[in-house]
């Protein structure tokens, strides 16, 4: 990607602002008081998972528990309390770990309509997911305080999939979960200095769809999946 005009842009920015452009000495300032540093800090993982689970019930979605051995029926008893029968889904490494890739063979074999993200199959994924009964995606991080599942969107990870489809599904692995945005924005800028990949579109998923924008009336699936799922996994 290339930058066009970058320098005249700060050059006159810094003009506008009445003082010369600075290259260097800039330093981050030191805070005397960091709050956003101390909400739930040094909370062990189980009471962040308790924490989360409570939150879920503010912001209108389902929260379940298991293990990666029960994950599959889980994931089954949810589809079927959504009567999907259209299922558009991550093509994420992690489905080998967590044997969704057997899952979905089966769900295809018993007649489920699966598309699993693929990267050369621009217009046929936007087409699926428009019509998909049900998303799903794993979380990347996720934050106990707010309820919000953070996706690494990529070419395996589109962000329509948590965005078109009637209904989502969130799978959480428990080590993913972490106090707040304080730190799933650490991690995102710890990974950009070390050169990893970092993905260009970070989406924070918050339960369903909402507004409240008219009168401060609460409206659920305005632009997005109406029910949403999280499936907290040991």
């Amino acid at each position: 990607m290339t930058i066009h005009n970058r320098e005249a842009f700060l050059d006159r920015l810094a003009g506008e602002l009445g003082r010369p452009r600075r290259t260097e000495g800039v330093q981050r300032p030191t805070w005397s008081v960091k709050p956003q540093e101390e909400v739930l800090a040094g909370l062990p993982q189980e009471k962040l998972v308790s924490v989360l689970h409570n939150h879920c019930a503010v912001i209108h979605t389902d929260f379940r528990r298991t293990t990666k051995e029960q994950l599959q029926r889980v994931l089954q008893e949810t589809l079927e309390g959504y009567q999907a029968t259209s299922i558009v889904a991550s093509s994420d490494e992690r489905n080998v770990t967590y044997g969704l890739d057997q899952f979905y063979r089966k769900l295809k074999a018993n007649g489920s309509e699966v598309h699993l993200w693929d990267e050369i199959q621009e217009e046929e994924n936007k087409t699926f997911a428009e019509r998909a009964d049900v998303g799903i995606t794993f979380s990347d991080v996720t934050l106990a305080e707010s309820g919000t599942v953070v996706l690494f969107n990529n070419k395996y990870n589109g962000r329509l999939i948590s965005l078109l489809p009637k209904s989502y599904i969130a799978i959480i692995p428990k080590e993913t979960i972490v106090p707040r945005m304080t730190q799933a924005t650490k991690q995102i800028h710890e990974a950009n200095q070390r050169g990893d990949a970092v993905s260009s579109c970070v989406s924070f998923v918050t339960g369903p769809s909402n507004s409240a924008d008219i009168e401060m009336n609460l409206i659920v699936g305005v632009h997005g999946p109406i029910n949403v799922t999280y499936i907290v996994v040991d």
